[in-house]
């Protein structure tokens, strides 16, 4: 029998010829830089001259994932066939013995990004075509509003309107407190680690919890209903709390209300479910499909906001994803300034394949941190693009990012006005 035509064609093509054949680790190395803020950078290099990088910041705690990466994993990779990602994904976590855990799970969230954008550079492949293409043309993202007060909050909100944003996060200051989350005098460059040391905020969950519901109110009053509005609690009620806000809020129809309480015990989130229908968003801290199984199984949440870099990687963001689709749970990857562009470009290319999406956070980096991370990804009338450039199309201009050395910096911490330390 002869073979048949279309096996001649794949036996010619460029794709077979560098796939047949393995493609060798050969260095490794760690970029720490601080255009603004800080961050983690994983460049791979292979033996073909294809390189990769990777998100590996932990806002706060970033050296601690430099030494893990550069004392445990670098010295594993070398020799390793590149193509295998799916082997060194569970080499790197079977292998720990101690799994799991914010540090262990972004240095091996680094190393898989970083070799999905070899294999996609290698392929000469928009990787979102490695992940099974696009189920849709541009991704929803949506920008932070915040103002000292509910008048300026309304004014923000109405300067994204103008940017094209279709969905916004409305934050306001608090009558009676002097800081409140997610309210800074730089509006669009937003960066809460802001000390060496941890600065200490005062909380109250009376003032807060009468506030918010006005905030929403007139939002809705000047802006209408044409564009999606969502607020962040930022995990400071308890269950019971979380339940009367999202009832309270109920006719201002919110996105979502994200991270209403503490999310370590999974049950918490029963008790608003059981008391509200507005829908409930959190996961920007979960490191792995065991810390948000449970919500996802019992229905418990609406959107998982588990991001590439502190989840594990694309590979593993895709098992949370596919188990989310199963119970009609979507996606809303966190997208804040302490995940660097390397992490943004990754989570387009995921946006765009998943067919479970529902939002992307998007604040934007400044003007030094985007001449750092050249990147393929635009932004036009409240969508992201990821671009079609081989890869995740983001790189790092190594002698710009050394010009800006590494600079201690710490979230706040927050107490109640009686000095209890509470939930930032």
């Amino acid at each position: 029998m002869s073979t048949p035509r279309w096996l001649h064609r794949h036996r010619k093509s460029s794709y077979t010829k560098w796939s047949e054949r393995p493609m060798k680790i050969t260095r490794a190395s760690v970029i720490v830089t601080c255009p603004g803020r800080n961050f983690v950078t994983l460049k791979i290099e292979t033996d073909d001259g294809v390189y990769g990088i990777g998100d590996a910041t932990v806002n706060g705690r970033e050296l601690a994932v430099v030494s893990y990466l550069e004392d445990h994993v670098i010295p594993c990779l070398i020799g390793r066939d590149a193509h295998q990602i799916e082997d060194i994904w569970h080499y790197l976590y079977r292998g720990a013995y101690w799994r799991r855990g914010p540090i262990t799970m972004a240095a091996i969230a680094a190393v898989d990004t970083a070799l999905w954008d070899i294999k996609a550079k290698a392929a000469g492949m928009p990787l979102y075509q490695l992940l099974g293409g696009k189920s849709r043309e541009a991704v929803m993202v949506y920008g932070h509003a915040n103002g000292r007060d509910i008048e300026e909050t309304c004014d923000e909100v109405a300067k994204y309107i103008d940017l094209g944003y279709k969905a916004i996060r409305a934050q306001s200051g608090i009558p009676g407190l002097a800081s409140t989350y997610g309210v800074a005098k730089d509006k669009m460059y937003y960066e809460p680690a802001d000390a060496a040391l941890p600065t200490e905020n005062i909380w109250s969950t009376e003032k807060y919890l009468d506030h918010t519901p006005k905030l929403f109110e007139e939002l809705r009053s000047r802006f209408g209903f044409d564009h999606h509005l969502l607020h962040d609690v930022h995990h400071r009620l308890t269950p019971i709390e979380a339940a009367r806000l999202g009832k309270s809020l109920e006719p201002y129809r919110l996105f979502w209300m994200e991270d209403a309480t503490p999310a370590e015990n999974q049950e918490a989130f029963r008790l608003i479910r059981q008391h509200t229908v507005t829908p409930l968003a959190v996961g920007e801290i979960f490191n792995t499909i065991w810390d948000c199984k449970d919500l996802i199984q019992n229905q418990l949440i609406d959107y998982i906001r588990a991001t590439v870099v502190h989840a594990g990687g694309i590979t593993h963001l895709r098992r949370i994803a596919d188990l989310a689709s199963l119970y009609q749970v979507r996606t809303g990857c966190h997208g804040a300034t302490d995940l660097s562009p390397v992490c943004m470009g990754a989570a387009l290319h995921f946006d765009i394949w998943v067919p479970n999406f529902g939002v992307q956070e998007y604040m934007r980096h400044t003007e030094e941190t985007d001449a750092v991370f050249p990147h393929a990804y635009r932004f036009d009338k409240g969508m992201l693009y990821p671009g079609d450039v081989p890869g995740h199309g983001v790189d790092i201009d190594e002698t710009l990012a050394a010009k800006y050395p590494y600079q201690p910096a710490y979230l706040p911490v927050n107490r109640l006005a009686d000095g209890t330390l509470w939930h930032w």
